[in-house]
């Protein structure tokens, strides 16, 4: 197996980092884990969303001799990052269904005379017929399993025909294998190393933490007008609006295109031409928003979506996180909101109650009550997700989230408290079983339901006492006191609430508690972003539309042809020669050859006209 004799040196990596894509620098982990790829080791690499994954397999495909297959699940995703090959000059191909046969004839034929570097496939293409036999015969020398989550149950995206890609391993065992992935708990990654069989691997786990990005949660408004206001407050960015149900994608994306606001909806209830029409003309900035399950996500590789909101709360932290993450994969700063309404809690209920498996039921439960107390909770939001995935977040305030920079009030919450654990004690002791939190809620406000009467919970001392506050000031109320310890909900059938030890000191010896008030939704406003480049705004929107029509031409989505960064860069530094234009990030030999020209004339333009501003 022919590998690099000796530690490349420095040179070997640089010369084609910037030729092919661009960059004179690597990120964080991506030179160490070429380099044991290129040292023939098994590598298994965790980096975030917008962490440069891609580039960890593709360098090393240019400098080795040979072709380095990539094992992804999705044919957009192929099809993208392929053609983001082609416009740095690098010669790549892929094989999947979507092909005609004479295409795929064609293909076949040039991987026969070795004429690819990289070979994009789907485990379900990989493991059907020969190709295995094929790929000894192609020269192969890395494989790459991008996505490598999908390999493992406790994922959040289990995919069974991943599953057998450790036995097509052991035909390639000779070969060494790269397994990549954006999102995985410490469970998940260790199921990683078993099912793919990786040998003695490399390991590198990056942080999670993705700085660019803003997080926000508000109370979810009736009506839709707060995302109204927040899109009209953002009329240059292009987002993604998850939503639960595909009923409700629709009437969200509809109601958008009523107040003026492009839009579409994505679902897999949708055929599949109207689907990947819509996800097209999204990829290609002809809509600025789509509203979507999901089943929209991976492979989307649109690196300049600058907002994800989620309108409806997400079942789990896991998946929160990855979706959160198709924000600022350009590095650009992202918003990311999440519309919270105690309503959701119980539709995530119910959906859970339909599953048939108690330990899925059990699993689903204590996920949800994650999520859950990630979106009341008064503490750093960065600090919260870090913390879900085994990492602490060495900072008192992470500047960019609603908790740090506007923390919310707290108040005396001692008699609030004090009423709500003594009602869970009195439920308790008059029928001798505990109940859920929303009964409580229902005794404490005094309701007239069939079950508080059918269980003489209307005749205890505590029945109507919370009069001071709502239903769901109450149920916020009780789930912070969860937070705090104070209270205990069971996983099970029945998420039941009982009164912890601390919760009995509080009670007994009347210790005072502090409470956070709950958030108000704010009037959208557009500010300046921290880490958001500053540059010549007329000139950055003239170079969009300059990007725009060159893609168009070429039948490729915009960010093929440069990134917001690099027309940011343009704005900043107004280059006027290709010496210049050849220092801005992202531009390679390539891209220079094909659209210096184009954007090096849209830059004199404006010069002429406008002059330059200093920054």
């Amino acid at each position: 197996m022919p590998v690099l004799s000796d530690t490349p040196a420095a040179e070997e990596l640089l010369g084609p980092l910037k030729r092919c894509f661009g960059y004179t620098a690597f990120r964080p982990l991506q030179e160490e884990i070429i380099r044991d790829s290129l040292a023939g080791r098994d590598v298994f690499a965790l980096l975030p969303t917008g962490g440069g994954k891609s580039l960890c397999f593709q360098l090393p495909a240019l400098v080795r001799p040979g072709l380095t297959v990539v094992i992804s699940p999705l044919i957009a995703l192929m099809k993208d990052q392929v053609d983001s090959l082609h416009a740095n000059g690098i010669a790549a191909t892929f094989l999947n269904s979507s092909l005609a046969d004479d295409e795929r004839r064609a293909r076949w034929r040039g991987l026969n005379t070795r004429a690819y570097k990289l070979l994009y496939v789907s485990p379900e293409r990989l493991l059907a017929g020969s190709l295995a036999d094929d790929l000894n015969r192609w020269g192969v020398r890395c494989v790459a399993v991008d996505e490598a989550h999908c390999i493992s149950e406790w994922g959040h995206d289990f995919r069974p025909e991943y599953r057998q890609l450790g036995e097509f391993r052991k035909k390639l065992s000779d070969i060494p294998f790269m397994a990549l992935t954006a999102t995985a708990t410490e469970r998940v990654r260790v199921d990683i190393l078993k099912q793919l069989g990786l040998r003695d691997p490399a390991v590198f786990v990056a942080s999670f933490n993705r700085p660019n990005l803003n997080y926000r949660v508000e109370p979810r408004q009736s009506g839709g007008r707060q995302l109204i206001a927040f899109l009209r407050s953002r009329p240059a960015d292009a987002g993604i609006v998850y939503c639960a149900s595909r009923a409700g994608t629709e009437t969200l994306a509809a109601k958008l295109v009523g107040e003026g606001i492009k839009a579409v909806p994505y679902h897999a209830g949708l055929e599949p031409a109207t689907r990947a029409k819509n996800q097209e003309r999204f990829l290609r900035d002809e809509v600025r928003v789509v509203c979507a399950t999901i089943a929209f996500g991976m492979g989307i590789n649109k690196p300049n979506v600058r907002f994800v909101i989620h309108h409806d709360l997400p079942k789990n932290i896991e998946g929160y996180y990855q979706e959160t993450g198709r924000a600022g994969r350009d590095g650009l700063p992202g918003d990311c909101l999440l519309l919270f309404s105690a309503g959701d809690v119980m539709k995530q209920t119910n959906f859970i109650d339909e599953k048939t498996d108690p330990k899925e039921q059990a699993i689903a439960r204590e996920q949800l009550q994650q999520m859950v107390h990630y979106a009341d909770s008064g503490e750093c939001r960065r600090a919260s997700l870090l913390r879900y995935f085994g990492e602490i977040y060495p900072q008192p305030d992470c500047g960019s989230c609603d908790n740090c920079l506007t923390p919310r009030e707290t108040f005396d919450g001692t008699v609030a408290a004090q009423k709500f654990l003594s009602c869970v004690y009195r439920v308790r002791q008059r029928g001798g079983f505990s109940t859920g939190l929303n009964h409580v809620v229902n005794v404490l406000t005094g309701s007239d339901s069939e079950q508080v009467r059918r269980w003489g919970h209307h005749e205890i001392t505590t029945f109507g006492i919370g009069h001071e506050y709502g239903r769901n000031e109450w149920a916020a109320i009780g789930r912070e006191l969860i937070r705090l310890g104070f209270l205990a909900q069971a996983t099970g059938q029945f998420p039941t609430v009982e009164l912890t030890p601390e919760g009995m000191a509080v009670l007994k010896e009347r210790r005072p508690v502090k409470l956070t008030k709950p958030r108000e939704a704010p009037k959208a406003a557009r500010t300046r972003r921290s880490g958001e480049i500053e540059c010549d705004e007329l000139l950055f929107e003239k170079l969009r539309q300059l990007r725009k029509r060159l893609a168009d031409e070429q039948g490729v989505p915009p960010y093929i042809v440069f990134g917001d960064v690099t027309l940011r860069e343009m704005a900043r530094e107004y280059p006027e020669t290709d010496d210049a234009l050849r220092e801005i990030t992202g531009v390679g030999e390539t891209k220079l050859r094909v659209y210096g020209d184009a954007f090096l004339d849209e830059v004199r333009g404006h010069v002429r006209l406008n002059g330059k501003r200093a920054f």
